[in-house]
């Protein structure tokens, strides 16, 4: 490997563990947030947790739709966009499902996850239809602008109701059961007041290094995966489909483990599939609007679009059953199925299969 190509392997390591570092703040952090707030368990996992993890992979469509000025820049934004809910419904789904086998022996109720099913419930029906209503548009043609403009606002109305939905839910998150915020000792005056309870501002000021490690971490990895992926020369299609999204997705997938290992699967859980909801809404309405002639279904864009009935399959092949049935860790790797299947199809394609 070219001295380049070192560099960037020792770059990817230094992002690793500022990424874990800031996932490990953040999870710390943002439930003390949510307690400080008097926020349900949902709101703090599926909104807060949720849109703090889901700025790395919404900055890259964002950035190249807004500010790219070229058709290219364009496809890029929208294959992202159309990536984000893909990983997570997903590789993020298999990652946390293998984080509860793993652990499943020292849990007492093994790789059954103890879920609160109203919450995840409601995220999963929220993201069927935002995404559903999403990818329709891509249907509607570029010279009905109009009509997608009503798409789009439609789509900032479901996550504002869907957010709504969420703060006014009842359950709290009890102080007793968290972890001491990482960062109280540093407020010594807070800190001599109270040693278990650390003032609103110290735990703002935790929750925002996180977010900074976390966004600046997922940028170092970003462009040493690209740089590594270069110099072994893995196609610029498979990069911006495959490799890209998933490090933008790892704060996701660090803090579900983290959560897991806690014993909070609501929380894990709500954290991926809060960001869905996110992903198939915000970002969405930024290439519906901005990107307007690139959302559209084409034999071209077709294998960037399939990703979105990959994403509702394995979300069905995971979830179908919740309603009836508990859900097991072991039933989450079928996310890792999809992906894989998916993967293969995109090499097959890319390579004249």
């Amino acid at each position: 490997m070219t001295t380049n190509g070192l560099l960037d392997l020792g770059i990817l390591f230094v992002a690793l563990v500022v990424i874990l570092v800031g996932a490990e703040l953040f999870t710390n952090g943002i439930e003390w947030f949510g307690h400080k707030l008097d926020l349900a368990e949902g709101a703090v996992g599926s909104v807060l947790a949720a849109v703090g993890t889901a700025l790395p992979e919404t900055m890259i469509p964002t950035v190249a739709i807004l500010f790219g000025g070229s058709a290219a820049a364009d496809e890029i934004g929208v294959g992202a966009v159309l990536g984000a809910p893909f990983m997570l419904a997903t590789l993020a789904m298999f990652v946390t499902g293998l984080a509860v086998v793993l652990v499943g022996r020292k849990r007492p109720t093994g790789d059954r996850m103890t879920v609160a099913r109203d919450v995840l419930g409601h995220d999963l029906r929220v993201f069927a239809v935002a995404y559903a209503v999403a990818i329709g548009s891509a249907l509607i043609p570029s010279e009905l602008f109009p009509v997608r403009l009503v798409v789009a606002a439609l789509l900032l109305g479901i996550y504002g109701w869907y957010v709504k939905e969420h703060l006014e839910a009842e359950e709290r998150i009890e102080g007793e059961a968290l972890a001491p915020l990482r960062l109280h000792r540093l407020d010594r005056r807070g800190h001599r007041r109270n040693p278990r309870v650390p003032r609103l501002r110290i735990v703002t000021l935790q929750v925002a290094v996180a977010i900074g490690c976390i966004v600046g971490g997922a940028v170092l990895f970003v462009d040493a995966v690209e740089g590594i992926a270069r110099a072994v020369a893995v196609p610029e299609a498979i990069l911006a489909l495959v490799v890209a999204p998933v490090a933008t997705e790892l704060p996701e997938k660090f803090n579900s483990v983290l959560w897991i290992r806690a014993g909070k699967d609501t929380l894990a859980l709500g954290n991926i599939t809060g960001a869905m909801v996110f992903q198939a809404t915000i970002p969405t309405v930024i290439a519906i609007v901005f990107a307007s002639s690139t959302w559209a279904l084409s034999e071209e864009s077709g294998l960037a679009f399939a990703s979105a009935g990959m994403a509702f399959l394995s979300s069905w092949l995971i979830f179908g059953a919740f309603r009836r049935a508990h859900l097991h860790g072991r039933r989450l790797l079928l996310g890792g199925l999809v992906y894989a299947a998916y993967l293969a199809i995109v090499v097959a394609v890319l390579g004249g299969g």
